[in-house]
């Protein structure tokens, strides 16, 4: 794949089957990053506000700076329109057809940063867990990395092929944060995966994952898109799940989570 083109090759499919996830090297050029960051910091800053879009994923978690401890920005593409007219969109829509089959459409989109020193992880989890339930789970998260993402600044850590296990017990992690489960570096599969700026890493539903805290000096900035079929938000809607559309509440909502 190259900076500029997707070409989602017939193996990414397997590997995703397979693992649970895979890598997605090179999903933007150099200028494209540098065109999100410079986006993505008019959110940090608050000068594009997100209102009550904007959150502390790692609310009442250990932090030494002035940030959030792990800022989280829901619906970026509807506070700042522009975005779905640039490059990530389509090119991430293309991938997860090709993951997850034709009727992939973006259910929601969201920011996730970890600013230097803040040293807050994002604890063990599925995203299955927060989501309702549905007769069809095909999902595919495409996290994009707009930093050099390393295991000290909170590059992704999944459990390869724990997308085939079930959802596990889920709870909360306390003062409104996220949600998690049990899980840790020492489970069989674990492994990290480092990105440069502008590659990604997809992931099922059901796969476990997590990131430890920044403790380096350097940002740790994400955009990530999420797609399911097209029927199946839908029905999400119809039951409510809007993904903090309107109501930005993170809670266990998967039956078979709690």
């Amino acid at each position: 794949m190259t900076d500029s083109t997707v070409s989602a090759g017939s193996d990414i499919a397997q590997l995703f089957d397979r693992d649970g996830y895979v890598v997605l090297d090179g999903l933007l050029s150099a200028a494209d990053v540098a065109l999100y960051r410079a986006i993505y910091d008019r959110f940090l800053s608050g000068e594009i506000v997100a209102g009550d879009k904007r959150s502390d994923l790692g609310a009442g978690a250990r932090s030494t700076g002035p940030t959030e401890n792990i800022t989280q920005i829901m619906w970026p593409s509807d506070l700042y329109p522009e975005l779905t007219s640039l490059p990530l969109h389509d090119r991430a829509l293309a991938i997860a057809r090709e993951l997850i089959g034709a009727d992939a459409v973006l259910d929601f989109d969201m920011l996730i940063a970890k600013a230097p020193h803040t040293a807050t992880p994002t604890s063990w989890h599925q995203d299955a867990g927060y989501w309702v339930d549905l007769p069809d789970e095909r999902a595919a998260s495409i996290w994009v990395s707009l930093d050099d993402a390393t295991v000290d600044n909170g590059c992704m850590w999944y459990v390869q092929g724990s997308h085939r296990g079930p959802v596990r017990p889920h709870r909360s992690s306390g003062a409104g944060g996220a949600i998690e489960c049990d899980c840790s570096e020492d489970q069989p599969g674990a492994t990290p995966v480092p990105l440069p700026p502008g590659s990604a890493v997809a992931h099922g539903g059901r796969t476990l994952h997590y990131s430890r805290g920044n403790t380096t000096g350097t940002q740790r900035r994400a955009y990530i898109l999420n797609f399911r079929p097209a029927a199946m938000i839908a029905r999400e809607r119809e039951l409510g799940m809007d993904h903090g559309r309107t109501e930005n509440v993170r809670e266990v909502r998967n039956t078979q989570a709690g």
